[in-house]
């Protein structure tokens, strides 16, 4: 598949995303938090995807979780590039100690599982939507931080970098005008890519009972609730699930299309 062709898909996949998500009160035919007496109900015309172990329309909080789901993975790929960044431009550039204490935090960092790291954190801070934004860009920054890092050792050493510094720009001048805007498309692709690992992290960590606190619509929660009533409604557990995998791809088209 050519790479533009997987861009478009990707854009597509993520537009529809965004859409679902801001009028997301309009699409709902039910409150996704409205509980009822029609107790796992088989998918009709009153409930395209039938009903939870509460009543609550599936295909509402599917909708309603798209939502929770952009909003932790945006979220924590902006923290991510706000830590990550800065510190591979520093650490890039200037060499040295600085370069090596840089490697060797980041290098500790990635060492640890990403998930296990999430989830031993989460342990300590509590669910919320708040605290697995914090969390999973925590996690995710080393990851952005050697991206970076990489990009500005190859960008350091090109003959305009060597201009500007003999023209007498300052460091910091540098970075700014002639380093971060010759990388920019990198660490683009790498936001696309963040916000796929943290939807999917996130729904993991919901799947485990670790996510965001109910009644909030959540992909992963949803996940799980249904994985004990697979025999009598398994949209419960299909719909999110495929909601997940169709936005965790269209955000990696997108990023690995970028060059």
């Amino acid at each position: 598949m050519q790479a533009t062709t997987r861009t478009s898909i990707g854009i597509i996949i993520v537009l529809i995303a965004c859409a679902v998500a801001a009028s997301a009160p309009a699409l709902a035919p039910y409150d996704p938090t409205k509980s009822s007496v029609f107790f796992l109900q088989e998918p009709s015309r009153a409930h395209l995807f039938g009903t939870d172990e509460l009543g609550r329309d599936i295909l509402s909080r599917v909708i309603y979780g798209t939502r929770t789901s952009l909003l932790i993975g945006a979220g924590a790929a902006f923290l991510a590039a706000l830590l990550g960044a800065p510190v591979g431009l520093i650490a890039g550039y200037y060499g040295g100690k600085v370069d090596l204490l840089a490697v060797q935090a980041i290098d500790l960092f990635i060492a640890l599982p990403g998930l296990v790291l999430a989830l031993i954190i989460t342990v300590m801070v509590g669910p919320s939507l708040q605290n697995l934004v914090v969390v999973l860009g925590f996690v995710m920054w080393p990851v952005v931080a050697r991206l970076v890092r990489g990009q500005t050792l190859l960008v350091r050493e090109q003959p305009y970098i060597e201009a500007a510094v003999a023209a007498g720009g300052s460091s910091s001048w540098i970075i700014c005008r002639h380093v971060w805007p010759n990388i920019l498309r990198t660490v683009a692709a790498q936001f696309a890519i963040t916000v796929s690992f943290a939807i999917i992290t996130s729904a993991s960590l919901s799947f485990l009972g670790l996510g965001i606190p109910p009644p909030t619509p959540d992909w992963g929660s949803m996940v799980r609730s249904g994985f004990d009533v697979l025999a009598i409604n398994p949209l419960l557990s299909f719909a999110p699930g495929a909601a997940i995998a169709l936005v965790v791809l269209g955000f990696y088209l997108i990023g690995s299309s970028i060059e």
